[in-house]
């Protein structure tokens, strides 16, 4: 079936085991690979030992849980005095363990998928990518760039 998930998805990714630190995370966002789009990578798949999706990472989770969990209640960070306070964050946070910090429950695409599919979820839900998922492992993923490039580079469609 043409214009599917598994032609525009990427097969070259970065991922990363649940039980790795979050310090190799980080290194591996911040030394992410330039995809044919021109974009960065800035979030990585995260599988267990079966190779199989069991969330993402990303630099928004990371920056989230640098956080100290104080300001999840109500209070403002412009407020607190943050004097000494980064590096033993950094240095907490940096020990963790990617799955104690990840977004579970990632929603997925089939390599079947077509493209319109892949569209109306991704727009819906303003997802910046979709993990495919092919008999429970994880094979690529389609990033809403990619879609783009796909639907309109390259394309004569009159009208």
């Amino acid at each position: 079936m043409p214009d599917c998930a598994r032609d525009i998805m990427v097969r070259d990714f970065d991922s990363i085991n649940e039980n790795a630190p979050v310090e190799q995370a980080i290194t591996k966002i911040l030394e992410g690979r330039l995809r044919p789009t021109g974009y960065k990578t800035v979030s990585l798949m995260v599988t267990n030992d079966m190779q199989q999706l069991v969330g993402v990472v990303t630099l928004f989770d990371i920056l989230y849980h640098l956080r100290p969990t104080f300001l999840n209640f109500g209070i403002d960070g412009e407020y607190v005095a943050w004097e000494g306070m980064l590096e033993p964050a950094v240095r907490e946070l940096k020990g963790k363990q990617v799955k104690n910090i990840m977004s579970r429950g990632a929603v997925t695409a089939s390599p079947d998928d077509h493209v319109m599919a892949l569209v109306d979820r991704m727009v819906k839900n303003k997802y910046r990518r979709l993990p495919v998922v092919d008999n429970g492992r994880l094979t690529g993923i389609v990033y809403v760039t990619d879609v783009f490039h796909y639907l309109f580079k390259n394309r004569n469609v009159n009208g």
